[in-house]
């Protein structure tokens, strides 16, 4: 498990890839000589919010762990910025309005269960992340997404098969694979700010009303 001062390095150099990918001044301060840990491979996922909206800007990252923890930060920070479909690339005048969110994941576990009631027993909302994988294609969701979204974890498993382009209820189906991961989350309080590691309620969220 990373501490503070491995988090509050790894948003430093993540913020500071982005600066040098957009063109525009790097983070505040000297960054934290990296530790150890930056050589050991790691899965991790770099998250771009606008600030103080908190609307998403970009996430792309590595779910598995084929790289340093350093060169998969900054490697996912650019890739955040420029290379989201999602949006248009991350331009240097914005940068001072955006926060960064580092997640740092575990190595992701099948979930083996079958029987869907025992599948949807398998999550814990605020504390697993899911992959959904089948049918030629994947999905995956952070942590926090089902907190923010104040799923249940049935609702978190239809959100990350819709994630894969797949119907929801997807994972109810023979062929369909789970699989569960873990988030260290550490995030910018405001742009280029203090950085705190964010705690997700480890209970099972409340179901959101379908519209």
């Amino acid at each position: 498990m990373l501490g503070e001062a491995e988090g509050r390095t790894a948003v430093r150099r993540a913020r500071a890839a982005i600066a040098a990918a957009v063109g525009a001044p790097g983070p505040a301060g000297p960054i934290e000589p990296a530790p150890a840990v930056f050589r050991e491979r790691r899965g991790v996922f770099v998250t771009i919010l606008r600030h103080p909206s908190g609307a998403l800007r970009g996430c792309i990252g590595y779910p598995l762990p084929v790289l340093p923890l350093g060169d998969a930060v900054e490697r996912a920070a650019v890739a955040a910025a420029i290379d989201d479909p999602r949006f248009r690339p991350v331009r240097a005048e914005e940068l001072d309005r955006l926060v960064l969110d580092v997640s740092i994941l575990t190595v992701p576990e099948p979930i083996a269960e079958s029987d869907p009631a025992r599948r949807v027993a398998a999550v814990e909302v605020g504390r697993h992340g899911l992959i959904v994988e089948g049918r030629g294609t994947s999905g995956l969701l952070l942590p926090q997404v089902a907190v923010e979204q104040r799923w249940s974890a049935e609702e978190f498993l239809d959100g990350t098969c819709e994630k894969a382009g797949l119907p929801p209820g997807a994972w109810r189906l023979p062929g369909i694979r789970l699989e569960r991961f873990e988030a260290t989350i550490f995030r910018e309080t405001t742009p280029n700010g203090p950085v705190v590691r964010e705690e997700l309620p480890a209970t099972p969220a409340r179901r959101a009303p379908r519209s």
